[in-house]
Order: C-alpha cells, then sequence, then structure tokens
C-alpha cells in the first residue's frame, strides 16, 4: 500500500517516521524542502525513517491514501499536489486544526472521499525532517469503512487512532484547547503562562465563546470545558509550545482563522457575540502585518 503524506511538518513528519516503519507500507512524502531522512525524538527513544521525498506535484503519481498535514492556509499548494497523488481508489485524510476539514478541500476532492481526523500530537519541528514528540498522541476519525481503514494504518504504532460516533464534538473540543492557545502566541511564552490566573480568565473566555459557538453548530460540549482547557495547558509541560506561539515566534503566516477567527465567523452567523476571539483575531493580525 502506498501512501503520501503532504507536509512533513511536526505532525507530519511523526506520522510518516511511524508509518515508514511497517514494511508493508510505502511512505512518501511530498514537501517544499528536501532532506535526507526523517528523525523524530519521540517518548521511546528516536525514531528515524528515509522515505522516498517528493519536493514537486509533478514527481507524484496516485496513491492509496493521501494524507494532508499541511497547514490550513495552504490549502491551495495541497490542491496541487492532491491533484496528482489522487486517482480513482485514493482516499484522502485531513489532519489539520480546526472545523472545517472537508470544506476545505471540496474545490480540490469529492466530499465522500475526505476521512476528517482530530490530532492530538505534541510535537516540534526544528528543522527539515527533525522532531521532538512530546507524547504518543492520539487520533480520532468518524467511524465507518474509511475510518476503521485509517485506524488500521496505525496499528503496528503506539500512536491510539481510533474511531468515534461524534466526530464533531470531539473536533470542537479540540478547538476549545486550540483558540485558548492563541493566549500564547499573543504573549510569546509556553503553556506554563497559563498558571497565571489573569492569563487562565482570559484562556477561559476564549473557550467559553468556543463552547457557546460549537453548541449551536451540534457539538455536544459540557460546561465546565473552559476549566477543563486551563488545568490541562497547567498540567502539562510548562515549556510546551504550540504551534500558533511557534509560527508567530519564527515570523511565519499562522492558522488563526482555523483556530479562532471561524469561532467569530461561526458566531456571526448563530447570532452569537465572539468579543474575546475577535479582539485575539485583531491583535495577532496586527502583530503579524
Amino acid at each position: 500500500m502506498r501512501i503520501a503524506v503532504i507536509g512533513p511538518g511536526a505532525v507530519g513528519a511523526t506520522v510518516a517516521a511511524w508509518l515508514a516503519r511497517n514494511p508493508e507500507l510505502t511512505v512518501e512524502v511530498c514537501a517544499r524542502t528536501a532532506f535526507d531522512r526523517l528523525e523524530v525524538e519521540t517518548p521511546g527513544g528516536t525514531l528515524t525513517a528515509t522515505p522516498r521525498v517528493l519536493t514537486a506535484p509533478d514527481q507524484a503519481s496516485p496513491v492509496d491514501w493521501a494524507i494532508v498535514t499541511t497547514k490550513t492556509y495552504d490549502a491551495a499548494a495541497t490542491g496541487a499536489w492532491l491533484a496528482r497523488l489522487v486517482g480513482p481508489e485514493t482516499r484522502v485524510a485531513v489532519l489539520q486544526n480546526g472545523v472545517e476539514h472537508v470544506e476545505r478541500f471540496t474545490p480540490y476532492v469529492p466530499a465522500e472521499r475526505i476521512t476528517p481526523a482530530v490530532v492530538d500530537i505534541p510535537a516540534e519541528r526544528s528543522a527539515p525532517g527533525r522532531v521532538r514528540q512530546r507524547r504518543d498522541g492520539s487520533i480520532l476519525v468518524p467511524q465507518g469503512f474509511d475510518g476503521e481503514a485509517f485506524v488500521e494504518l496505525f496499528a503496528d504504532t503506539p500512536i491510539q487512532v481510533a474511531t468515534t460516533p461524534d466526530f464533531k464534538t470531539a473536533a470542537w473540543k479540540k478547538l476549545a484547547l486550540n483558540c485558548a492557545g492563541a493566549v500564547n502566541a499573543l504573549t510569546l511564552k509556553p503553556s506554563g503562562v497559563a498558571r497565571r490566573e489573569p492569563i487562565a480568565r482570559i484562556m477561559r473566555a476564549l473557550v467559553g465563546e468556543c463552547v457557546a459557538v460549537g453548541r449551536a453548530e451540534g457539538a455536544d460540549l459540557p460546561d465546565d470545558l473552559p476549566d477543563t482547557v486551563v488545568e490541562g495547558y497547567r498540567a502539562g509541560p510548562a515549556d510546551g509550545v504550540n504551534s500558533l506561539h511557534a509560527d508567530r515566534a519564527a515570523g511565519r503566516p499562522m492558522e488563526l482563522d482555523a483556530r479562532n477567527g471561524v469561532i467569530v465567523r461561526l458566531g456571526a452567523r448563530h447570532g452569537i457575540a465572539t468579543p474575546v476571539n475577535a479582539m485575539v483575531v485583531a491583535l495577532l493580525e496586527a502583530a503579524a502585518s
């Protein structure tokens, strides 16, 4: 079985390296920059892999699975890869932030061929092909034939991959975690900043708005989710850096719309006020301009 991982950032490189350990899978990596190997510092030791690295879409051909791990704002560039990778039997898994996995890629792939995925694999990239994976992590996909097939790909890895009957709720719970991380990007401080109560109050407000909008969209979100998110930040490594923070610190584009802007956009659709998320979006857009 041939698998192409599009976008070997922190999550993409980690996923590709683990899948490449399975001799029954042929793994290719679609990247902007060539590199000699994947090297991932995992909780159990260093993992290395040498998948074929493609640097231009015209080098690609149809595969069994195309796994998208690019940034959400790179949909058009990813579409150029999908045009070459997707054949009559190809399935596409979208491992991205936000709650619009399918909508983002229906311009390039029929919706019924897309398997959205919620990823929780804390990892940080230090250089092309070099990643620190902080814990094994997990991936959730919708129930169904394609979801089960995707789970099977990871059977020999320590990553916990499973199906869920309520993917919408899972995606909004992850968005609640991600939207709070905008505080880290604003302050340029790692996860430990959540231990300051004034910061925690802002994070709870961000998540509270996410909960209100998520419920309007049909997600089943608990009342205590804001507290749960803050406690998660406080319980994790104090030096943890989320991707929004890392991108702003490096001067790269940020996934601001997928993590906070979407709450503002969908909130407006439902007539729900989201002033804290709107403020965060405005401040980070100004900081990045």
